[in-house]
């Protein structure tokens, strides 16, 4: 018995009401209700299955019970008629013969009230069929299907004849749009089994941009998103094939719930039913696949995922997926070559490129001060140089509040546009919002010249004769030609990028933007190695929570690069270069590995001598200490970030592109409504209590 407040509330509520209504409203032109009448099943009672044929017969049904309409519509639709093709497999199909098909309804095409066509789209939304509904052929199925909504979902049985040449441009736009579009033949309708309705307030079409909340429709509705999907499950199953079954790599998932480490970035917290108990989700599998390889495992990977609580940028997602692996008794060229190797094939069988046989390597130092970044594009040119030594002093004092500046300088060449249109592209770009972090650089403005032959020393007179003549002569420099100069305290590099490497940046996205200058193409990988092993610490990252003012560059497991470097470890630790590699094309970190510290003594010491992390914190890696200490084999391993190979690969500016739910730039999934307020109950159960 179902309560009577329910059935109430039913009453208020049902969509069936408002379906009376209307069909109220449509019965007084002359036109059946459908609200009020159903036709008897094609199949047996008990199958519970409501097809409208052409020899179904109409019979009333209670109007007052909106309960009885609702379930007698869902056992209707809980059971579908098999299909007996999809429909590319409709070019393979006897004309005359009769097949059932699955999939969504188009816009319908109304000829007369007794004949339309409406397009079928397939179940995975890639095919299409013109479907016929003729009142003659179909019989009573025809009336009640010109009422079903675009978008619905239904099982179509009719018949396959051959389609008569569409006039151009009558149909052929919504059969373009889709892989398998059959034009050739048509279904002539005679039965059909409505599954589901599509509401008639939503608007639903190619042009329809919907909101976060509303992913399913967009991924229903956009071919792109759909598209990035499929891509990314075949770049999914080549990196599998290739390490699995070609590199003889074992697939092994590591849990979700670990403990909390300082390893360097915030973690996510999960708190359990034990008072003061909780997990920590997994940064990466760093400390599993470790363990992988003290357990004799020669080659390791899995494609993860990993969760970090960190402030979000387009290529950021608080929970995101990376492609794992790790190797014993292998070295950073060891993982190179293999990384290498996977990602010719990916371009190579993906996107029908070739890529050279060995990416370039380049330091850390060297990318910092000719870019001004560790994850250089250096498919822009614009290399950076530093000039401080040909300026006057006065000059120095003037561009930098430091006494004793680097001073960078970078070209920027816009070919056959003259020096007045050149001047207007800078002014309008150090006047929009992009220029305001390089004006309010507490190292100092930037300076720009441009290079014009009709005024004195071609522009370049603030630097005087003789440094004019020198950055003429090393830059190379011609009419129309953009110098921009920036100071900055002259001290080793740290960090992902200078205020110069940004300004590049900027300034060429800027001209790009204006139409001075194409869309950079292709695809430049590299290599950035020699970083330093460890970083002066900051207010925005973690580290380690040591009190050496230091803090692993990467993470506390690096290795240093060198007998040098380990010497340096007790001398100089800032100094020291780590053992660590980044994969890096057109400006985008793809991933970075390295070589592992595997003698526990030695990983221990540098947490406490090196570090200064305190005893306790020291004692959350014991797990990981004892298994170093039980002859684990040398180690290297690397992780790429899988959603950001695969907006690379397809050109997207953002992760969110090619991620079926993904968060917002404030970390909320907008469809599920998530994260949600803790009640009461919640912070009882784990012993919580929130802070004002």
């Amino acid at each position: 018995m179902i309560p009577s407040c329910y059935l109430r509330g039913l009453r208020l509520s049902s969509p069936w009401r408002s379906r009376v209504r209307i069909s109220a409203n449509v019965n007084r032109q002359g036109m059946p209700r459908p609200a009020a009448i159903r036709h008897a099943p094609l199949f047996s009672r008990s199958a519970n299955i409501r097809t409208y044929t052409s020899e179904s017969v109409l019979s009333p049904v209670d109007e007052e019970d909106p309960l009885g309409i609702l379930l007698s519509e869902y056992k209707g639709n809980s059971q579908i008629p098999p299909a007996t093709h999809e429909i590319k497999d409709l070019q393979n199909a006897e004309l005359g013969e009769r097949v059932v098909l699955h999939g969504y309804l188009g816009n319908r095409h109304e000829l007369s009230k007794k004949f339309s066509f409406v397009p079928l789209i397939g179940k995975d939304l890639n095919q299409i069929v013109q479907v016929v509904s003729d009142r003659e052929y179909a019989g009573n199925a025809h009336s009640r299907f010109r009422l079903e909504q675009t978008n619905s979902p239904v099982a179509i049985e009719g018949v396959v004849k051959k389609r008569k040449s569409a006039k151009k441009g009558r149909h052929q736009s919504k059969f373009k749009r889709h892989e398998f579009a059959i034009e050739d033949v048509e279904i002539w309708l005679k039965k059909y089994t409505p599954l589901n309705t599509f509401p008639k307030t939503t608007q639903f079409d190619k042009d329809t941009v919907f909101h976060s909340h509303q992913r399913h429709l967009q991924l229903r509705s956009s071919r792109e998103l759909l598209d990035a999907l499929k891509f990314r499950a075949k770049v999914g199953a080549i990196c599998r094939d290739e390490l699995g079954n070609k590199q003889d790599f074992l697939e092994v998932e590591t849990p979700l719930l670990f403990k909390s480490t300082p390893e360097g970035a915030r973690e996510f917290l999960v708190p359990t039913r034990t008072k003061g108990l909780a997990y920590a989700l997994p940064q990466s599998p760093q400390q599993y696949k470790q363990t992988l390889m003290a357990s004799g495992i020669p080659k390791y990977y899995q494609i993860a995922k990993c969760f970090r609580d960190e402030d979000l940028r387009a290529d950021r997602q608080p929970e995101f997926t990376q492609l794992d692996l790790e190797m014993s008794f292998a070295g950073a060229e060891d993982v190179m070559d293999c990384i290498e190797g996977l990602i010719r094939r990916l371009w190579s069988e993906m996107l029908s490129q070739t890529l050279p046989l060995k990416f370039p390597r380049m330091t850390y130092n060297e990318a910092m001060a000719k870019y001004g970044s560790d994850k250089p594009d250096i498919r822009l040119g614009m290399e950076i140089s530093r000039i401080d030594h040909l300026l006057p002093a006065d000059l120095i004092s003037k561009i930098g509040p430091h006494a004793f500046p680097a001073v960078d300088v970078f070209k920027l060449r816009l070919e056959d546009t003259p020096p007045s249109k050149v001047s207007r592209l800078i002014s309008n770009f150090m006047k929009s919002p992009e220029a305001r972090p390089f004006i309010e650089n507490p190292d100092g403005q930037p300076g720009v010249a441009v290079i014009d032959s009709s005024k004195p020393l071609r522009g370049l007179q603030i630097f005087g004769f003789e440094a004019a003549e020198r950055l003429e002569e090393d830059l190379g420099l011609e009419d129309g030609d953009v110098i921009m100069i920036q100071a900055r305290k002259d001290e080793p590099f740290s960090g992902g990028s200078t205020k110069i490497g940004q300004l590049r940046l900027a300034l060429h996205k800027a001209a790009v933007a204006a139409g001075y200058l194409p869309q950079p193409e292709g695809f430049k990988f590299l290599w950035i190695n020699d970083f330093p092993l460890f970083s002066p610490t900051n207010d925005t990252d973690p580290g380690q929570g040591g009190t050496a003012g230091l803090a692993s560059t990467h993470h506390p497991f690096t290795a240093p690069k060198t007998a040098e470097d380990v010497d340096l470890l007790a001398t100089d630790p800032a100094a020291a270069r780590a053992d660590h590699y980044d994969i890096v094309v057109n400006g985008v970190e793809l991933g970075g590995g390295s070589r592992r510290i595997h003698r526990a003594e030695v990983q221990e010491w540098i947490m406490r001598e090196v570090l200064k992390m305190k005893p306790e914190r020291i004692e959350d890696f014991r797990h990981l200490l004892d298994i170093l200490s039980a002859g684990c084999p040398p180690h290297a391993g690397i992780a790429l970030g899988f959603d950001r190979l695969i907006a690379v690969m397809l050109g997207k500016e953002s992760v969110r592109d090619v991620i079926a739910f993904p968060k917002s730039g404030k970390g909320e999934d907008m469809l599920v409504k998530s994260p949600n307020e803790v009640t009461k109950e919640q912070l009882e159960v784990y012993h919580l209590q929130l802070k004002d």
